[in-house]
This record gives C-alpha cells, structure tokens and sequence, in this order.
C-alpha cells in the first residue's frame, strides 16, 4: 500500500473519530480497522464529510465540489450503500422525508456496533477486527487510566448516552412494587419521563429489528464468549428508520412486536438490563434501540466499562428488612456492584451505584425489594488500575 494511501487513511480516520462517540480519535489501531473494512476507492467520498458530519444530497454535492469530486447522484447512492453495509454510513430520510447522509464513528452508536450486532461468522479475518477493536478499547482504558483525576473530575458535565428501563415483573411473573412518591419529585433537567415499561416502548413502533448484542457477540469472537447469555441470541433491538437501517444492511432482521415482547422476557430471566437510547441522547425524543446488556461483556457496564457510565434512571431499590433473608441473591445478580450484604446479614445498597434497573427485585425470592421513584443521572466512575 503507498503511502499517499497510508494518509489517505489516517485523513479518513480522522473524519471518522471527528464523528463523535467516546474518545474516538486516530491511531495505528483505528487506521488498521478502516483498511480492513473500507475499500480504498471510498476514502475521497469520505473526506467531503470532514467539515459536516451530516449533510444532504444537495450538501454533499456542494462537498464534493470542494474536494474537486464529482459524482452523480447514482453514484454518490452507491457509495454510501457501500458505506452503509460496513457500518461507516447512515443513509436514511429524516422526518420529511429527505434522505439524510451521515458519517459514522467508531463507537456509540457506529463501526463498532453495527459490525458486531449482524452476528458476523467466526472466520479468522473477523477475529481479526474482534482482536483490533479490543486493543482500541485498551488504548482508550489506558488513556483514561493515565488521566484519571481529570477525566472523573469532569463526570458532572457528560451527558447520558442511555437510560436505564427497569424490570416491572419478577421471575414468577408478579408486579415488582412501583413506589410512587407522593409529593412532587424534583426531575432532574426539566425531563419529561419517557415510557418507564420496555413493554409500552415495543407498542409505539411499527419497525423493529433484532440483531445481536454487539458486545457479547466482539467478545465471543474475540476469545471470551460470555457466562451469562449466549452470545449467538438476538436481542438489540432498533425502533424505526434505525430498523430500517439494521435490516436493510444486514445487521439484523425485521420482527413482530409479539416477537418483541418474547425475546424482552427471554432477556429478563438471564438477568440483563435494558437500556434505551435516544437521538443525540435527549430522553424526550422517540427511543432508536434498546440495548439487553449483561454485566460480563457490556462495554457501558460498571464492571466492564473503561470509561465513566452515565446513565439516566428514574428508580432506585429499597430493601424490606423484615422480608430480606439474606440469601445473597441481589448481590449476586447486581451489575453495578451496588448491593451488599450488612452486618446484620441484610441486603442493602450505595444509591450512587444504582441505575434501578430491578434485576435485583426481579431474582429476589423472598419479593424484600422494591422500586421507588428518584430521576437523576448516575455517574460511576472506572475502576482505577493500581
């Protein structure tokens, strides 16, 4: 490969990294990753993208008038097909219903998900990539690890990327008790509370596509299939015109919100959260995906995170002493670490660790936890190498 190559790439990486999610930026893994995934011939169509991350059609001609490319509209379609199928591109109409092109970054929501929610066939290229992106993980850990204080000192300024949606039922299929507060509660940014049932969330689209959770599935080619799921079981959904795009692109497959609700249930006895996600993260828009995370390979869990969780919840547990037998199995099953046993032998839990995802009162066998109303933003912070 030439070298004019060689910068072409790194430019195109940049682009890419400029796109946004979590401490995306240029290096030799980053680059390494696009030359595995991106032909050489789309890297000039990239760069039009280098000054506006989303453009139309009429934009991007203008775009590609700046970097002396010209291209018909067939073409300029062609190519973000292309784009699209390896996770680079976004290519759907907005509202009004024009077409909207939009660059994709690494991560959150980008390359990454999109290469791995497909479910892509265990062949050692694709172990490869799995290997490529865990050592970009890495990188990132070590960059938050050697800038530490800085970066938690900031936790109150990040946003939320997800919110936590609780369980409502328990394992034998009873109501979890919903503690509503009597007097106002105070919420937090002036939200207006979304949908609090997964349940209501299936019911208000008409595309939804499953595809496998990207995380699980990186790990398992990766070397290090999870303990808690089996990792070749859909269940990241995407709501809308992100339906479409899953589907279109082969990154999963269109379902029945009765499909829906059973693969929601399914999730639930093995324990994992839902997490529902926004456009640009703001809670009042109509939700894009809902992610069922396990706390074994999530890369936004508490455990497994290298960067700082933040995440939206609108509950926090509260144990019933006098129920609690402490059998350990809330401790057991937490993914945020935030529920111990005391000295008494009872369970208890450090609100700063709970997103009130209801796993806990889901599993308890003796019904001792509750769900009680509390908006905020959690923020936990990476555990700290020694």
């Amino acid at each position: 490969m030439t070298e004019s190559i060689n910068e072409k790439y790194k430019a195109v990486a940049g682009v890419i990294a400029g796109a946004g999610g979590p401490l995306s930026r240029v290096s030799d893994i980053s680059i390494q990753i696009l030359k595995k995934i991106i032909n050489e011939k789309e890297l000039d169509f990239l760069m039009a993208f280098k000054e506006q991350r989303s453009q139309t059609m009429d934009q991007l001609k203008e775009s590609l008038k700046k970097i002396n490319l010209t291209l018909s509209e067939d073409e300029i379609n062609q190519k973000a097909n292309t784009l699209a199928k390896c996770g680079a591109m976004f290519n759907q109409p907005n509202s009004k219903g024009v077409m909207v092109y939009r660059v994709m970054p690494f991560w959150n929501v980008g390359i990454y998900e999109y290469t791995f929610m497909g479910g892509p066939p265990s062949t050692p290229e694709n172990k490869e990539l799995a290997a490529l992106f865990t050592k970009m993980s890495k990188e990132n850990d070590d960059f938050i690890q050697s800038n530490y204080d800085a970066i938690v000192s900031n936790m109150d300024r990040m946003i939320a990327p997800d919110r936590t949606v609780p369980i409502r039922l328990n394992k034998d299929g009873g109501n979890i008790n919903i503690i509503k507060i009597d007097e106002k509660i105070e919420v937090p940014q002036e939200w207006i509370i979304p949908a609090q049932e997964v349940e209501k969330i299936i019911e208000k689209f008409d595309k939804i596509a499953v595809g496998h959770c990207f995380c699980r599935y990186h790990e398992y080619l990766d070397g290090n299939p999870c303990e808690q799921v089996d990792p070749q079981i859909e269940n990241c959904f995407s709501f809308g015109k992100s339906a479409n795009h899953v589907s279109q692109n082969g990154f999963g497959r269109l379902i029945s919100k009765e499909e829906a609700h059973k693969i929601l249930r399914q999730s639930e006895e093995f324990g994992l959260i839902h997490k529902a996600y926004h456009p640009r993260s703001n809670i009042t828009r109509p939700e894009t995906s809902i992610c069922s995370c396990c706390s074994d390979c999530c890369g936004n869990s508490a455990t497994k995170a290298v960067h700082p969780v933040i995440n939206a919840s609108m509950y926090i547990t509260a144990v019933n002493k006098e129920k609690c037998t402490g059998c350990g199995t809330c401790v057991e099953k937490c993914p945020t670490e935030a529920t111990f046993l005391n000295d008494d032998n009872k369970a208890e839990r450090k609100e700063e660790l709970c997103i009130g995802c209801g796993v806990c009162a889901y599993f308890c066998p003796d019904e001792a936890i509750s769900l009680v109303e509390k908006p905020r933003i959690v923020r936990i912070p990476p555990h700290r190498r020694k």
